[in-house]
């Protein structure tokens, strides 16, 4: 909008103008665009910024490397994991056998690479079985009140106390050679009532927060207030339930494996340990047990630093510690040191050979 003005000494009706002012003046207002709406993508790639930290990126490193040998299994194995080299028997670690062979021959490292199939297999299908059930239990549980959340409530308490690993010998028992698939669901239908507890308690706090309310206000449909509005800000508990899924089910079938519930056809690194055990190789055939030992270990390393940078990024503690951490370590300073830089401060009319030194105590260090 612009304003004439005149540029005489005297207005019109007498009033002074300074010399010099412009002939118009022009007002600015803000344009009526609207703010671009929120939607469930674009909330979910903020969510997944919990990944972002160094620990996620290295367990999500380690856990995709297993999950590149788990699919190219026949293209990295040098042999059928059930060849056998009758002249090579119990034999150590060579070129040919580069983690050795069993007591029939078999080599251990083809045995190793496909047995990731198996416990890839079990371990992601299980958490994303246990990981849906919890979040349509544990959010719907958390909304609604009355009567169908205390049902829903009961319902989890009662999953909570059935043991997983009894259910599946019982399980097994029943089939000849149960599939792989079989006990992931089994492991999943037994797994997921811790995740939908801690989900339920969490929702129970959101939902009466301002945004729920403004959404329910609107007349915002649940599915869209529950998908659009609450599982983002729930999807830090989500990962860490599914990844603490995941971690149960691998030592649950490996257990399972090693006491020989399931069978021998199923390879995995439990079997690889039961025939191990079966045959005496402890303790001097290290090469049998010693790599699938191992391999449980790194991947059991990978799934609780990927856990470890979830809470880093959902705890504000955690995460104010892990950067002013990292801050410290670029300035080259030790962070568990409980001095971590020495200053001379220079003492007024003394001599500036001689000085005194002040140490700066460490914040990150307790005392």
């Amino acid at each position: 909008m612009s304003v004439p003005t005149s540029t005489e000494n005297t207005a019109p009706d007498g009033r002074m103008i300074p010399t010099g002012m412009p002939e118009t003046a022009t007002f600015r207002t803000p344009g009526d665009t609207a703010p671009p709406r929120k939607t469930f993508w674009t909330q979910l790639v903020q969510a997944f910024a919990m990944f972002r930290n160094p620990k996620s990126i290295a367990g999500l490193i380690i856990l995709g490397v297993f999950v590149l040998v788990a699919i190219f299994a026949p293209l990295l194995a040098p042999y059928g994991p059930t060849q056998k080299d009758r002249t090579a028997l119990r034999q150590a670690p060579s070129f040919d056998h580069w983690l050795g062979t069993t007591h029939m021959g078999e080599d251990v490292l083809s045995q190793l690479i496909f047995g990731t199939r198996g416990v890839v297999v079990v371990g992601f299908l299980s958490a994303i079985i246990a990981t849906v059930i919890a979040i349509t239990i544990g959010v719907i549980a958390g909304y609604v009140r009355g009567w169908k959340s205390e049902s829903l409530s009961a319902l989890t308490n009662v999953f909570l106390v059935i043991p997983g690993i009894p259910l599946i010998i019982i399980v097994a028992s029943q089939f000849e050679n149960p599939p792989l698939i079989v006990i992931a669901a089994v492991l999943g239908l037994t797994g997921w009532a811790w995740g939908a507890r801690v989900l339920r308690a969490q929702t129970m706090s959101l939902r009466n927060r301002d945004f729920i309310q403004a959404a329910r206000a609107n007349g915002e449909p649940l599915h869209r207030i529950i998908t659009v509005e609450m599982l983002p800000n729930l999807m830090a508990l989500i990962a860490s339930s599914f990844v603490g899924t995941v971690t149960a089910a691998i030592l649950g079938l490996t257990t399972l494996a090693f006491i020989g519930v399931i069978p021998v056809s199923n390879l995995n690194w439990g079997t690889i340990l039961f025939w191990a055990q079966q045959n005496g190789a402890f303790p001097r055939l290290w090469w049998w047990y010693v790599p699938a030992g191992l391999c449980i270990a790194i991947i059991g390393v990978a799934l609780s630093l990927i856990n470890f940078g979830v809470d880093e990024y959902v705890n504000p503690r955690l995460r104010s510690a892990g950067e002013r951490a990292r801050a410290m370590k670029k300035k080259g300073l030790d962070v568990n040191a409980p001095v971590t830089a020495v200053r001379e401060v220079p003492v007024a009319g003394a001599d500036p050979a001689t000085s005194q030194t002040t140490q700066i105590q460490n914040p990150n260090t307790q005392k």
